[in-house]
């Protein structure tokens, strides 16, 4: 396994590598704010149907220079989806790409042949349907590409975008939800590129071990992003769409804001706080109060060294993730209700407990065999189910990091609570959560309620969401019985 000395001699070398710095943002050459266009299906009652295409395209990221990029029903990144509890969707996916993909509903409890995971291949001209019923409440999930060796590529180019559910208990509670007004996705990504404004993904052992970071931030795919405020109170619902980057958001005056959901849906009572850190894959929605008509800055803020717990030094840079323009923002007095829903309680006694070990091996042996990285002495295989559990049963599982990096450990078809954290539970992980950041040396235990879903064939995964970790077998599959 590998020891603190040979991890920093690692680094050491990695870090003699060419590496371009983060680019600083160009305060003179800002692009308008990017809304993903809506996409709410053709509703026939309670049955909803989506026709997705994965296609290629090309954006100007970049001035003066043309990108080659992945979208879906769009050139780069997804349309956002939107439906509500209780419905039925039947999502056809139309795969005009030149390569096997998949597409995977990040954050849903659903059946595991629905999942979109690396078991649901869409090969090239070929199309899937993914049916099943929404189950869970109001929440802001995301979809993005899950192909077995190739994820990291695949969202790098582009296949991400967000799914919103809605419930009617969250619609009495008088939030903003006017989409593209005062409800706003904030898809926050990093890509590097070449001179020719094609993306550059990996390119040295460092993107391998450490995760692709990139020296450009976007936002909703565009850099330099200004978002024109139409009203003075906004949700912004921010997905760290990183793939290995983790964020630690503030705004550039140190303002409070105001926490109402989680990756799972909406929190029992609002947080205030003026800081976030966001690992890859995790969600947070926050209202923000613009009334003073300050123009301001979401910003990724310098972490104290002793708060750095194996976040690399691209995550500890000080740098602007997009402008707000308040100048021309609707006063808007609207009173913010302090508690919002109720969650149902888990019942915790009698409970089946695991244990994940996420490991990081270096060596050339480890090189040569491919385990690198890995959970529980094991690497990912398609063709090995890692564990099996009861549907409908609740499990604690023990996530256990002993590497030298934070690794974002996320479950497919769970909402679990967090319910002890050796590092701290942090204010936006007090709700439902299927991405949990887990620190060095920490140990962090999940309470997990299965859905119903049984498949004693299909498997559904839990891994790294660091992207490249993922891909290099740090991800292992469970069935439901």
């Amino acid at each position: 396994m590998i020891t603190r000395r040979n991890f920093i001699k690692t680094l050491v070398a990695l870090s003699l590598m060419p590496k371009s710095a983060l680019l600083a943002q160009d305060t003179n050459a800002s692009e308008n704010f990017a809304i993903p266009k809506l996409e709410t299906g053709i509703r026939e009652g309670k049955d909803v149907f989506y026709d997705l295409t994965l296609q290629a395209g090309s954006s100007n990221i970049l001035p003066n220079l043309n990108t080659p990029t992945w979208g879906v029903n769009q050139a780069f990144l997804g349309a956002t989806l939107k439906a509500n509890k209780g419905d039925n969707v039947h999502i056809k996916v139309k795969n005009n790409l030149n390569e096997t993909t998949t597409l995977h509903w990040h954050g849903m409890k659903l059946p595991a042949e629905a999942d979109g995971g690396p078991h649901q291949p869409i090969a090239p001209n070929e199309s899937w349907l993914s049916e099943y019923t929404i189950i869970q409440p109001a929440a802001t999930t995301w979809y993005h590409a899950h192909q077995i060796h190739k994820t990291g590529e695949h969202v790098y180019n582009g296949l991400a975008g967000m799914f919103i559910i809605d419930d009617e208990e969250s619609e009495v509670l008088n939030l903003p939800n006017e989409y593209g007004v005062d409800d706003i996705p904030i898809i926050i990504q990093d890509r590097e590129f070449n001179i020719d404004g094609s993306f550059s993904y990996i390119r040295s052992r460092h993107d391998q071990m450490m995760g692709k970071s990139g020296n450009v931030i976007l936002v909703n795919g565009v850099r330099n992003a200004v978002l024109q405020a139409k009203k003075s109170l906004l949700r912004l619902r921010i997905l760290n769409g990183s793939n290995a980057r983790i964020y630690n958001l503030g705004f550039d005056d140190d303002r409070d804001f105001i926490i109402i959901g989680t990756d799972g849906g909406l929190v029992e009572k609002t947080i205030t706080t003026n800081t976030i850190t966001l690992a890859p894959a995790e969600r947070v929605e926050i209202l923000l109060d613009l009334a003073n008509g300050k123009n301001l800055k979401l910003v990724n803020k310098v972490l104290a060294s002793s708060q750095q717990m194996g976040m690399m030094a691209e995550d500890s840079q000080a740098f602007d993730i997009f402008s707000i323009d308040a100048s021309q923002a609707q006063s808007i007095m609207q009173e913010i209700p302090k508690t919002l829903v109720t969650h149902s309680q888990i019942d915790m006694e009698n409970v089946n407990k695991r244990h994940f070990e996420l490991q990081m091996t270096m060596g050339s042996q480890a090189m040569m065999s491919g385990r690198v990285f890995s959970i529980n002495d094991k690497a990912m295989d398609m063709e090995r189910i890692d564990e099996v559990v009861k549907a409908g049963s609740t499990e604690i599982w023990v996530v256990e990091n002993t590497s030298m990096m934070a690794h974002p450990f996320h479950v497919h078809n769970a909402q679990f609570k967090i319910i002890s954290n050796s590092a701290g539970i942090q204010p936006h992980e007090q709700g439902f959560k299927d991405t949990v950041l887990v620190n060095p040396g920490s140990v962090v235990e999940i309470l997990i309620e299965f859905p119903e879903f049984k498949n004693e064939t299909v498997a559904y995964m839990y891994h790294c969401h660091i992207l490249e970790h993922e891909d290099q077998g740090m991800m292992g599959q469970f069935t439901t019985v």
